[in-house]
């Protein structure tokens, strides 16, 4: 469990990296850029289709960072059980 809880606090990482990137307007052409979004858009996109329009928000990374704390939370509370 510590491997998966540890793959998610990197995952959390990158995701966070991509709104870093988004914020920096770094080039999409720029390697950093593909890689963040080579990694996040699998994820993000399906969150970004059902997530109502916001103005040109986007809160999507906001929404698969919480989820990310959730499965580590049910993850790690599962391993904590007698």
């Amino acid at each position: 469990m510590q491997i998966l809880t540890l793959l998610l606090d990197g995952y959390s990482l990158i995701v966070f990296g991509t709104v870093l990137a988004s914020w920096m307007q770094l080039s999409q052409s720029h390697p950093i850029t593909n890689f963040l979004r080579t990694m996040t858009e699998p994820l993000l996109d399906p969150i970004r289709r059902h997530l109502p329009d916001m103005g040109g928000l986007d809160f999507s990374a906001f929404v698969l960072l919480i989820g990310i704390r959730l499965v580590r939370g049910i993850l790690l509370s599962g391993t904590m059980a007698p």
